[in-house]
């Protein structure tokens, strides 16, 4: 950003980058220090709420993401893979003390290059301070197994680093996004380089920045910029990365699978949802509506998450359309740091995308109870109000792809094991629902739903503590909880032949 731009800028942006103490071309963090300004290319950082251009940063080369990768390993076998765990814990909760004394910065920094509302932005550094606190309890508690063996010997197994992590994290909410891996690789033993999406690399940088100031050494968390195509293929391909983590497209999933294989190193991948609720006709109509706005409210619907499928028992489908849609109404728009219900889309290609698709569904036959539009009030920023869709069939494109977007679509059936059938008609499986008065016909359905995760009469975020991913093409691997560690630890067996004979078979 030149100082003519930064001169243009709102006194609050302003004021906000000025006390984040980013530099004004963002560059690189590698060993706990900003990266020198090289002659690699520059890209501008937009706010979605006005267009505005916030920021700049420079494209890690080649060079610099082997020397964040090397840095890395260093750190690694010289330090952190063989510290003391109970050591390691407590520098992962002076970390999440870090992160709580620069929660508004880092809130308002989020918000500002999401676009989400602040309220949302300051939930997902609450959740970055728990994924932090979380395995920091967890770093002294990675543990094998003692296995039964004959006389003689014996067994027991080993949970160890695999050195060098790559995370590549997406623009829905960086930060947040950023430490669901990133905790549970530093609790395990692991150093990590992160590449942020170019759309939204402020607080993933800012907040290598803290990690060391709290006291990670340095090396520990490098991050790197840039976007798939260089900086992340550079990363994924470097022969010292030994695992890699990778949320987004299905499309690039692939791609990094594919790399993945050829290397013959750990993957795991988190690769979006078309998630479906089954609503019942004896469920709570007031409850399951709730859920289904929520869906557009998180992040304007751009969370893999989120559930965009909503299968209505056709008994109480028109008064649960009015449920919904009424709730959807209410719902204010605006930019982030005002706090509204919804803000932007994260930019005008996917603002123009989720347009498309509305307007797909409409030719397809689809109503639009309500939305579909821009604010009428709104001259500027990537925004779209709530939607409503009603009269979709399953095989729409609407009910198909993922949407990314504050769309919502109905969907009516008339028996339980057809809406079973509709839910599981899908390449994606990433998490489900089912609303029901019948205790039964919940354990029932949640066992016959093909997804990660599921939840019953409710549709909201689970904790940290709760393992998360997908079926299908939804991903590989799991996130959250204990589960992660097993993820970013390989499993080694030690056989030990014991001194010690049985009786009477001295010499």
């Amino acid at each position: 950003m030149t100082a003519e731009s930064a001169n243009s800028l709102d006194p609050n942006t302003s004021a906000l980058l000025d006390a984040s103490g980013l530099p004004q071309v963002l560059t690189s963090v590698v060993g706990g220090e900003w990266s020198p300004r090289g002659d690699g290319p520059l890209h501008e950082v937009a706010d979605p709420g006005t267009e505005e251009v916030v920021g700049q940063f420079e494209e890690s080369s080649s060079g610099l993401v082997d020397e964040a990768v090397r840095n890395a390993h260093v750190a690694w076998t010289t330090r952190w893979g063989w510290i003391d765990p109970a050591a390691r814990g407590r520098i992962l909760h002076a970390v999440a003390a870090g992160f709580r004394e620069k929660a508004d910065v880092l809130a308002r920094l989020e918000s500002l290059d999401t676009g989400k509302p602040l309220s949302q932005a300051r939930g997902d550094v609450a959740v970055t301070v728990r994924y932090l606190e979380y395995y920091a309890g967890l770093a002294d508690k990675i543990a094998g197994e003692t296995i039964a063996q004959p006389a003689g010997s014996f067994a027991y197994t080993l949970r160890e680093p695999y050195g060098v992590v790559a995370h590549i994290t997406p623009w829905n909410a960086p930060l947040s996004q950023m430490m669901r891996g990133v905790a549970p690789c530093l609790a395990a033993g692991n150093t990590v380089v992160v590449k942020p999406s170019e759309l939204t690399p402020l607080t993933t940088a800012l907040a290598a920045r803290i990690m060391v100031e709290a006291g990670l050494p340095a090396g520990v968390c490098n991050v790197v910029l840039g976007g798939g195509a260089g900086t992340g293929q550079a990363l994924v391909s470097h022969d010292l990365v030994r695992h890699i983590t990778f949320t987004g497209s299905v499309a690039t999933g692939r791609a990094v699978g594919h790399v993945a294989a050829d290397r013959i190193v750990g993957c795991n991948l988190e690769l979006g949802g078309k998630s479906p609720t089954i609503v019942m006709g004896d469920a709570d109509l007031s409850a399951a509506a709730a859920a289904g706005a929520l869906a557009v409210i998180r992040n304007s619907g751009q969370s893999c998450f989120a559930t965009t499928r909503l299968l209505v028992h056709r008994s109480v489908h028109d008064r649960f359309v009015e449920l919904v849609a009424a709730r959807m109404q209410g719902l204010s728009v605006g930019h982030g740091l005002e706090d509204p219900d919804l803000g932007p889309l994260i930019s005008d290609s996917q603002h123009a995308r989720v347009l498309s698709l509305v307007a797909g569904a409409r030719e397809d036959g689809a109503a639009v109870v309500t939305g579909g539009n821009r604010p009428d009030d709104v001259q500027r920023g990537h925004f779209l109000m709530p939607t409503l869709l009603s009269g979709v069939t399953n095989d729409m494109p609407i009910a198909r792809q993922e949407v990314f977007g504050p769309v919502q679509s109905v969907l009516a059936f008339d028996e339980l094991e057809e809406a079973i059938d509709i839910a599981n008609d899908t390449e994606f499986g990433l998490s489900a629902g089912i609303f029901t008065g019948d205790v039964g016909i919940a354990h029932y359905v949640a066992g016959r739903l093909q997804a990660g995760q599921v939840q019953v009469n409710r549709y909201a975020g689970a904790g940290v503590e709760v393992p998360f991913g997908g079926y299908k093409s939804s991903g590989l691997g799991r996130e959250k909880g204990t589960e992660a560690i097993h993820h970013y630890t390989q499993l080694k067996s030690v056989i030990v032949a014991t001194a010690v004979r049985p009786t009477g078979q001295e010499q």
